[in-house]
């Protein structure tokens, strides 16, 4: 994907600027460019270079179907990725960070499930019979669920990736993804830990416009995603209404095609037509040969191995590689054989636990989505 930020619009932003030397983080040196007035400054060039980066992983996950999951709870962020992420249709988090948010999933699904109960109180009628102390409480529980959950209510299942805007106040979200295997994504400024991030974005974190010019490009990728998840719908869609009214018309051509070739045998004597004998043999052997070129097509399309909880993009791309591109080959595969696989690929991945990835695979492949589905959202980030 071809970035559409310069360096000049990031330093017009304020993006450059890091924290006081005296509180950076050594581990943040490969992004430092220099220090100027007691102040780091970041690299712009490799901000654009892990920029482009991230964004490309994002734009997979959202084609892929799969939420991303948007945190950030600092004054100066919030408005803006609220106001950004909304527009894209993805859970974010922009009050207070729940704890056991990802860990304990299944808890916050039923706190979410409470706000639809009371909705439906207020409908059915229920809600009137309440005497007003009772209303007024109920009234005060679905605004403090509202205020805190609201924006993760479509969100039935744990996010593809997690993206987090300043590492250091969202540490415990960031041990959360770390601990179900989830893929973070950061804005990472000179005073954070890039470590334990899958995709780093160096920049400054503290700067309203500099996290406005981020965040607008992290979402114009996540919308491409979605807009190639639409497209590939609509084409797989289109032949299928095409198919219906061909299979209707293919009876009457062929009594067109008898028709017409009744009255050519019988005038045509027996020697021409014994002539014509091997011309047709030799197309039934052109077409014998032809025949297994759409069998090759179709088996180099890799399965989106992504849609096993627990692999992420990096994840699928390295069994993609050794040979595991289907659901089928992935669920009998050794559990101990794709972890070497992973490690091999990148030691970031040796921490993955793999154990569940057959058993998932083996639901996939036999069609089984929504048992999937409901298997996924019980057992916490493919670990049961």
């Amino acid at each position: 994907m071809a970035s559409n930020v310069e360096v000049k619009d990031l330093l017009e932003a304020g993006v450059h600027f890091g924290h006081l030397t005296r509180k950076w983080n050594p581990n943040m040196s490969p992004y430092i460019y220099m220090e100027r007035n007691g102040i780091h400054v970041i690299n712009l060039y490799k901000t654009v270079a892990k920029l482009d980066e991230a964004n490309e992983a994002l734009k997979k996950i959202a084609a892929s179907g799969r939420k991303i999951l948007f945190v950030a709870t600092k004054k100066q962020a919030k408005d803006i990725v609220a106001d950004k992420v909304s527009k894209i249709n993805m859970p974010y988090i922009t009050e207070r960070w729940p704890g056991g948010m990802l860990t304990n999933f299944v808890t916050i699904r039923k706190a979410v499930k409470k706000m639809a109960a009371i909705d439906r109180m207020k409908k059915d009628g229920t809600f009137n019979t309440l005497s007003k102390k009772e209303r007024l409480q109920v009234d005060r529980l679905r605004a403090k669920l509202e205020k805190n959950l609201g924006s993760i209510a479509d969100m039935t299942r744990l996010p593809g990736a997690i993206f987090i805007v300043d590492t250091m106040r969202e540490h415990i979200a960031v041990k959360e993804a770390q601990k179900l295997n989830i893929p973070i994504f950061a804005i990472v400024d000179t005073n954070s830990d890039p470590r334990p991030i899958d995709y780093v974005i160096p920049a400054n974190d503290d700067a309203g416009k500099s996290i406005e010019v981020i965040m607008g490009q992290v979402t114009d990728a996540v919308a491409e995603g979605l807009a190639e998840r639409k497209n590939d719908k609509e084409e797989k869609e289109a032949p299928a209404a095409k198919e219906a009214p061909a299979k209707e018309e293919a009876p009457a051509k062929a009594e067109k095609v008898e028709k017409a070739a009744e009255p050519v045998k019988e005038e045509k004597p027996a020697v021409e037509a014994k002539k014509e004998e091997p011309k047709v043999e030799k197309v039934e052997k052109e077409e014998a040969k032809e025949e297994p070129k759409p069998a090759k097509a179709k088996a180099a399309k890799a399965d989106d191995l992504t849609k096993i909880e627990g692999a992420g993009p990096k994840a699928a791309e390295a069994l993609v590689n050794s040979g595991i591109d289907t659901y089928a080959k992935l669920a009998k595969a050794d559990p101990e054989k794709i972890k070497e696989i992973l490690t091999e690929a990148s030691s970031r991945m040796a921490h993955l636990d793999p154990t569940s990835w057959p058993k998932q695979a083996q639901m996939a492949a036999d069609g089984k989505w929504d048992e999937l589905k409901e298997w996924q959202d019980n057992a916490k980030g493919g670990v049961e």
